[in-house]
């Protein structure tokens, strides 16, 4: 037998039978239907077994135990439940009397199994079953849940509708040896829900439920202490939820309830800044010893850190991108518990030495950071990055970071992670298994927890894991006044899920909740892959489905044109921005011929993204043919994929593989300056800032940072993490990168090693005046920031395209034309970029005697400075690795 399937079962010993009442292949997917892959025989005859004591066993070819529900299959399958569950096409579907519905609810309290004979009474299938169907026919529940006040009295519920028992247990105190008086709780058979009212006195109690419940992964019934799925506050290191009102003035600083928004337009006017919490200040020396890494860094007025990002923002940087900030499994809270590596010995080591990385590795799972990618508690601030992680003081700190940052023009964005959680099952640190076993996670065919994003895959096709999703978003919005989400892995949500997120959030008004929710921006990773890819679970939320949406998406076509090769493969392989064809490195990519064929490939794929992405813009591609964005290749996709500017976010660097710098120093020739790197370091970041859509940036990306060329730092300590607001260094060459980096250490030694690969303090101060140049400009006319496909097809262009252009040279061409008017000052605006060592001179026909100029924000100095036009020819002169934006004023303007 196979997970269930057909089989002869008299041949198999009674361990081996044991085992398959312990898989999950069948589906209990209406109240009075189930779907199982198994053979279905004229006369034959299927049972669905339950027990509540969870002693079902198998004796001979007999299920002893427990109580028995008739199955009668039914030919005519189950379409109309399809639509939800599409992977179980093909299973044979099952029907439970009507007389037998007033057992339903008893059996889902209790271990299943579903058992099939043969017309000669042989036992020839037996499995158990996956529920969340049925759970979603009969228990959807759309009300509220977790702590909940009317008139300062707090009322607790919980949705555990499979429990046979749930108590809340009421502490006064967080101390492990405090004992809990048991409150019991009502239970609703309509929604599942239990719940119970308490008093006044509860506030800054904690608790946690002691539910009573069928575990499939352990096949026992189990008593289990689990927090709350819907805490809002929390113990240290998450051992109890804690009743709190998020209401109560004590928990906001002052001025909150009058917090006012940096001005927002469209969302095409966003530039955003991915940041961690704790990088942002464990480093920073003006910062308070005992601020540093925590939220309350960001009042720091005076600080190094907030210094530059006020800098940014009156460039152009809008919003603040923070790495997860909720409650997270993998760093402990407890400072005095944690084990840090003293920086001044790491620093004693050569810059290509394999000690820094070997101490770290030594403490990664004792020390304060981690990337964060770990959800223990959806809707709680992380306690680690709160002066106090013991109760309300994470909630207080979290909106005096979200005031500070917004007082300083910038608007904050949270990345968040509802595709997994840390863990599942009968794990320490599970919380929604332990309450509802089975429904709130991905299962495979055999009723195994799916871990293709890394992590225990949640299900968000079922109601009440969406509906989770949905109201920790909301609570987030509102009680925090967050301005938009980042969608971790969002290709595992449905696209379903993500337009009922955006619609929810769309609702919300400064009238009734504080916020107005059509300010909110929604974007994610649409990677297409695992269980979930090409919508083997349902319509996926991956890249070539959010056109229409409104929703961003991550675009991987312009990160890897302008870096070369991809997140996983080409180390070395050159891009436009770093040397392909122009300037080849010594790693033997193939042919000049070849390198040229494929320069002007990524160059047209560069076009369509500085296009926006659109799936319908038209433009000449290589070979001379007008095309559209869908037509030009990536990878065997569409360049283009978006239908409107907003739904693409442009970025070279994330928090994720190496960074832009790391990325040059792998790929440039070896005999490449420094300078000439910092030049393709510009011009890469020039590339994101000016093309349409929005912008994303690496905090630090405006200052060369580097990871020491580490391409995973999820858990690399603040030593390849470090922020140097100071721009003294920019972390090159502080060691061997650890982890999985170690299969290109070869490759990387004689790098890190190299004192002439390492910038100063000019190189990273010009880069980073140069990054906000470029903020300055896109800033400066609305022709970067254009907001519908068809604007940008009437007024962006390009020119030097065709089988004759020049290559590594991109000349964009905004131009104010058509009824639609959107700049005062700049009739037309021409974008060099130059990707070529040599100073290009490019003649345009249609410019001679037109009064171009620099664009005024290229001031004296920088490396845009000596790029001319010549009016009396149309010619352009840029130069080397540079890009240079030029203007033609309206007469009104000049």
């Amino acid at each position: 037998m196979n997970g269930g399937y057909d089989a002869d079962l008299t041949a198999l010993n009674g361990s081996l039978l044991r085992e398959h009442i312990r898989s999950a292949c069948a589906h209990w997917v209406t109240r009075d239907t189930i779907l199982w892959p198994t053979a279905v025989f004229a006369d034959g005859v299927y049972t669905l077994h339950y027990d509540l004591a969870a002693d079902l066993h198998l004796q001979a070819d007999q299920v002893i135990g427990g109580k028995q529900i008739p199955l009668h299959f039914h030919p005519a399958g189950a379409a109309q439940v399809l639509g939800k569950f599409p992977h179980l096409r093909g299973h044979a579907a099952f029907k439970l009397d009507p007389d037998h519905m007033p057992q339903v609810a008893e059996a889902l309290k209790g271990q299943l199994v579903v058992t099939a004979r043969n017309g000669q009474g042989q036992l020839v299938g037996v499995t158990g079953l996956q529920i969340p169907g049925v759970l979603d026919d009969l228990f959807a529940y759309d009300g509220d849940l977790g702590v909940l006040y009317a008139d300062g009295v707090p009322t607790v519920r919980v949705w555990a509708p499979t429990a046979q028992s749930v108590t809340l247990r009421l502490y006064p105190d967080a101390k492990p040896a405090t004992t809990g008086t048991p409150v019991p709780m009502s239970w609703d058979p309509t929604t599942g829900v239990w719940s119970v009212t308490g008093t006044r006195e509860w506030t800054s109690y904690f608790y946690l439920y002691e539910a009573t419940v069928f575990a499939p992964t352990t096949g026992k019934i189990e008593r289990n202490l689990v927090t709350d799925p819907y805490s809002i506050c929390l113990s240290t290191n998450s051992t109890r939820s804690q009743i709190v009102d998020l209401a109560d003035p004590a928990l906001m600083p002052a001025g909150w309830q009058a917090l006012h928004k940096p001005p927002l337009w469209a969302p095409e006017d966003i530039v955003l800044y991915e940041m961690h919490v704790r990088d942002f200040s464990i480093s920073d020396q003006t910062v308070a010893p005992e601020l540093r890494g925590t939220y309350r860094a960001f009042t720091a007025h005076d600080s190094n850190g907030m210094r530059h990002l006020r800098g940014l923002a009156e460039a152009g940087l809008t919003h603040i991108h923070l790495l997860p900030v909720f409650d997270i499994a993998s760093i402990d809270e407890n400072p005095l518990a944690r084990v840090e590596p003293d920086p001044a010995r790491l620093a004693s080591y050569p810059p290509d030495s394999d000690q820094q990385q070997a101490a770290i590795m030594a403490v990664r799972q004792q020390d304060g950071f981690n990337w964060g990618y770990d959800p223990y508690h959806y809707t709680t601030p992380e306690g680690s990055y709160a002066t106090d992680p013991n109760g309300s003081a994470r909630i207080r700190e979290f909106r005096e970071m979200v005031q500070a940052l917004n007082d300083a023009g910038l608007r904050v964005v949270m990345d968040v992670v509802y595709n997994h959680t840390y863990a599942s099952g009968q794990h320490p640190k599970s919380v929604l298994d332990k309450l509802v076993p089975g429904y709130y996670h991905r299962l495979n065919g055999e009723g195994v927890v799916e871990r293709s994003t890394c992590c225990d895959n949640t299900a968000t096709e079922h109601h009440m894991m969406e509906k989770l999703m949905i109201d920790s978003l909301r609570t987030w919005a509102t009680a925090y006044k967050v301005d938009g989400f980042r969608f971790d892995l969002m290709g595992h949500h449905m696209l379903a899920n993500m337009l009922k997120a955006r619609d929810s959030l769309a609702t919300l008004t400064p009238a009734e909740h504080g916020v107005d929710g059509s300010k909110i921006y929604l974007y994610g990773e649409g990677w297409n892959f695992g269980e979930v890819a090409y919508g083997a679970r349902g319509e996926n939320a991956a890249q070539l489905n959010m056109a229409g949406t409104g929703i961003g998406t991550f675009s991987d076509r312009l990160r890897d044109a302008v870096r070369g090769g991809s997140a996983f493969s080409g180390l070395h392989e050159q891009g436009f921005a770093t040397g392909l064809y122009t300037a080849p490195n010594d790693s033997g990519q193939n042919t000049h011929e070849y390198q040229r064929g494929r320069l002007l490939v990524l160059m047209d794929q560069i076009r369509v993204a500085l296009a926006g992405t659109l799936r319908d813009y038209e433009l000449t591609d290589s070979s001379g043919r007008r095309v559209r964005g869908h037509e030009v290749g990536y990878n065997g996709q569409p360049a283009g994929y978006v239908a409107d500017p907003q739904e693409v976010i442009n970025y070279i660097e994330a928090h994720d593989n190496e960074t832009f710098w790391d990325a040059i120093q792998l790929k440039a020739p070896s005999w490449a300056s420094v300078e000439l790197r910092t030049r393709m370091q510009m011009l890469g970041n020039s590339l994101v800032c000016l093309a349409q859509g929005v912008p994303f940036f690496h905090a630090g990306q405006d200052l060369l940072r580097s990871k020491s060329l580490d391409r995973n730092s999820y858990d690399s300590g603040d030593w390849f993490n470090k922020l140097d607001w100071t721009y003294e260094t920019n972390n090159w060459g502080i060691g061997l990168p650890p982890g999985d980096n170690h299969h290109h250490w070869h490759a990387m030694r004689p790098l890190l090693g190299n004192p002439a690969l390492k910038p100063g303090r000019a190189d990273i101060e010009r880069t980073a005046a140069h990054f906000k140049e470029m903020l300055r400009i896109r800033k400066s006319s609305k022709l970067f920031r254009l907001e519908t496909a068809a604007e940008i097809q009437a007024k962006v262009r390009f020119l030097n395209t065709g089988s004759e252009q020049i290559p590594g040279l991109i000349v964009m061409h905004l131009a104010d034309a058509g009824p639609n008017v959107v700049d005062d000052r700049f009739a037309h605006i021409v974008v060099l970029f130059n990707a070529t060592l040599h100073k290009q001179w490019f003649h345009e026909r249609s410019c001679i005697g037109a009064a171009f100029e620099l664009h005024p924000a290229h001031v004296s100095g920088s490396i845009a400075s000596s790029a001319v036009f010549e009016a009396g020819q149309g010619i352009f002169k840029v130069p080397s690795f540079t890009t240079a934006v030029f203007v033609l004023r309206k007469a009104a303007a000049t």
